[in-house]
């Protein structure tokens, strides 16, 4: 995680220090203007996407947005992030990564459109406080940007301690059985498969990357319907790793009901407008 997060992060604060990233405005405002966010938001949007979500940690820790910008910025990070890794794992297992980018990619817009009329305008030039711009000396910025990662990176490290804690402690007492039984009747009201219980449970827990060899061999050793899949991919490629991802973002301070609720329901209305396209799909060609 270090290898990531400290180059990213330090690349993050130089490019603001250096203010290069105020010059990148032109060419990062149509995308952030749509999703009512200032041009700096650009830079973690684009590398949480690719990436993952330790990255836009790093860049939200020591670039001065605003809680609500960060909860938008947050919210689309959690729905489409790691494309690199995780595209590549549903492209093996059921759906292609041209359909799990672009499905993820309308489903955080979407959701973000949707959150930003509850959090007011969100839009304005975020204010950079002069330690973090070349009005101050390079190694006293870097001296202010070392100390505020020690500390960040302590809580994070505490709290990821506790998460593995948790995880370990269920495998250990034998709870994950009991824990698919409990699962098999909310699959039926998600409009999923019961069959893929067990790999909805483990992207839930321990998100797409970490449970890709769980998915992996459990569509190897067991026919699927391409429906089934589809389902299953749809909801976790919105809504995985219920644990550790969002709990990464509460460390900034943000409210957690933006970060688990509105994905969660994204998730459940994207499977039902599938469900919906197919229906009507079927009934055109019967026609």
């Amino acid at each position: 995680m270090l290898k990531i997060y400290i180059p990213v992060s330090f690349l993050a604060a130089l490019l603001q220090w250096s203010g290069w990233l105020d010059k990148m405005d032109f060419i990062l405002n149509p995308l952030t203007g749509f999703l009512n966010l200032p041009p700096q938001a650009a830079l973690p949007l684009i590398t949480g996407a690719l990436l993952g979500v330790y990255p836009v940690i790093a860049m939200l820790s020591v670039l001065p947005f605003t809680i609500p910008q960060m909860t938008l910025i947050a919210v689309f990070n959690l729905i489409l992030h790691g494309l690199l890794m995780e595209g590549v794992i549903q492209h093996k297992t059921g759906l292609s990564l041209l359909a799990a980018a672009l499905t993820r990619g309308a489903a955080a817009t979407a959701t973000v459109l949707v959150i930003g009329l509850f959090l007011g305008d969100t839009s304005q030039s975020v204010t950079v406080p002069a330690q973090m711009t070349s009005q101050t000396p390079f190694f006293e910025f870097l001296g202010s940007w070392s100390l505020d990662q020690v500390r960040l990176l302590l809580k994070i490290l505490g709290l990821i301690m506790l998460i593995m804690l948790f995880l370990e402690t269920l495998k250990s007492l034998d709870w994950i059985k009991p824990v698919l039984v409990f699962f098999r009747p909310v699959m039926r009201m998600l409009s999923l498969s019961e069959r893929t219980t067990l790999m909805w449970v483990a992207a839930m827990l321990f998100g797409l990357f970490y449970s890709g060899a769980i998915i992996v061999e459990e569509t190897k050793d067991t026919h699927f319907a391409p429906d089934e899949l589809h389902r299953l991919h749809i909801f976790i490629g919105i809504n995985h790793s219920m644990v550790e991802d969002p709990s990464l973002y509460l460390i900034l301070g943000l409210n957690p009901f933006w970060l688990w609720v509105p994905r969660f329901i994204t998730a459940i209305i994207a499977v039902q407008l599938y469900r919906a396209a197919l229906l009507l799909r079927g009934r055109l060609a019967r026609a």
